[in-house]
């Protein structure tokens, strides 16, 4: 059983203490604290292999963490480990995860559309299987956020006719069709060509002016710097540096921040 941590949880937001994994016997997270509040715009910087986006997924429950206690908007996930599973960690509660999942929404870095299925039957799924929506009142719902991200003229189109960054756009259409209380973005970029970058920029842009709560793993540095309220950066499975952007992207403590930075202009 995880120990109970006698710490004051935010009623919003997300609270994550000395979160553990292994990955292939490897110490993937090493004990990581975070804290994301309501309407904040934090980013996660770092290098390839410092955590951040398994991070991301033991946020959302598609990772179990080993060790450790996350609070989402003030409900504690029950996490035990089993016998019956070699002494995995698991889920208690099964309904909190699909629970969970409805609230967090998630953007990965390689789009993960069903290629059978239309732009829009993409967006809408999530709310019939997940929320229990009506097919019609979830088509509605779909055309709205797709009409958001520039793509009501795609919603018969399957995801092989359409670009990278729509793609994209389609995946963010669909996590908002959710209507998440917090949205994870795992470098949402990174499996784009340069000329398609700045669409799904543009996009996340409009999202952070809607005053939205959201975790962006990114390597773009200058967008990090325009959007967050607050920026950490990873290594070796820790936060090693995390402060308002002001002091974080010009005034930074660490040595590896420092030279990540000056890798990243």
């Amino acid at each position: 059983m995880l120990e109970p941590v006698a710490a004051e949880v935010p009623a919003y937001g997300m609270r994550a203490e000395r979160i553990e994994k292994q990955l292939g016997g490897n110490d993937v997270l090493r004990g990581v604290d975070l804290t994301v509040r309501q309407g904040e715009i934090l980013s996660i910087l770092g290098s390839s292999g410092s955590g951040k986006s398994t991070l991301l997924r033991c946020l959302n429950l598609l990772a179990i963490p080993d060790r450790g206690n996350i609070w989402v908007h003030g409900e504690k996930l029950s996490i035990r480990t089993s016998s019956a599973r070699g002494g995995q960690p698991s889920i208690v509660d099964h309904r909190q995860i699909r629970r969970i999942r409805a609230s967090v929404g998630m953007v990965f870095q390689s789009f993960n559309l069903w290629p059978h299925k239309t732009v829009l039957e993409n967006v809408t799924e999530g709310p019939v299987l997940v929320k229990g929506m009506r097919r019609g009142e979830a088509g509605d719902l779909g055309r709205h956020h797709l009409a958001k991200v520039g793509l009501s003229d795609k919603m018969n189109a399957y995801p092989r006719h359409l670009s990278g960054g729509q793609q994209q756009r389609v995946a963010i259409a669909r996590a908002l069709a959710m209507e998440p209380r917090v949205l994870l973005f795992d470098e949402p970029t990174s499996a784009l060509d340069p000329e398609l970058v700045g669409e799904v920029l543009r996009v996340m842009a409009a999202l952070v002016a809607e005053g939205r709560t959201m975790v962006i793993v990114t390597h773009e540095v200058a967008f990090a710097r325009e959007v967050s309220t607050r920026a950490a950066f990873m290594h070796r499975g820790l936060i090693e540096e995390e402060s308002p952007p002001q002091d974080f992207f010009s005034s930074p403590i660490s040595s590896r921040l420092r030279g990540f930075l000056a890798a990243h202009r």
